[in-house]
């Protein structure tokens, strides 16, 4: 679709097959099929053909792992700082790390306790897997300001 293409020796420009009609596709024996379904590429090799389930378990356990310690990072200074010289982190930010830790916890037993590569995929794309515990320093979204009942969007005045 969309591109130029030969057919016995005729050039066809790139826009023929959207402009051209069915008897015309007919005459040169052009069919129309579905798109393929689609699969999610990380736990199958095509529709119907999942990947190994014991190589993707510790893929996603390595993962899991890894996500936990790039959310962690950022305030391990602090937790360093408090040992090497004694000044006390914020005790809300140790919490928040050891929830980071048991969620990861979490996640893990509930990607080893999968028996196959479909429970795994139904696991990581549904609801819980994506889900970590809010960093206590992160900005809260702000609501929208109200707008005011008087201002009319168009609408000017002239004194």
């Amino acid at each position: 679709m969309d591109a130029p293409w030969s057919y016995e020796g005729i050039q066809y420009p790139a826009n023929w097959l959207r402009l051209s009609t069915q008897l015309d596709r007919d005459r040169l024996g052009i069919v129309w099929e579905p798109d393929p379904e689609p699969y999610d590429q990380r736990f199958y090799w095509g529709l119907g053909l999942p990947k190994d389930h014991t190589q993707l378990v510790e893929q996603w356990v390595a993962q899991t792992r890894t996500t936990a310690n790039t959310l962690l990072a950022p305030t391990d200074w602090i937790i360093i700082r408090e040992a090497d010289n004694g000044k006390a982190a914020d005790p809300l930010l140790k919490t928040w790390r050891e929830d980071i830790r048991l969620a990861t916890g979490v996640k893990v037993t509930a990607i080893r306790d999968t028996d196959d590569t479909d429970a795994l995929a139904a696991y990581i794309t549904g609801p819980d897997y994506p889900v970590w515990p809010a960093d206590p320093y992160a900005p809260q979204p702000q609501p929208l300001a109200p707008v005011a009942s008087d201002a009319v969007s168009g609408d000017s005045m002239v004194a």
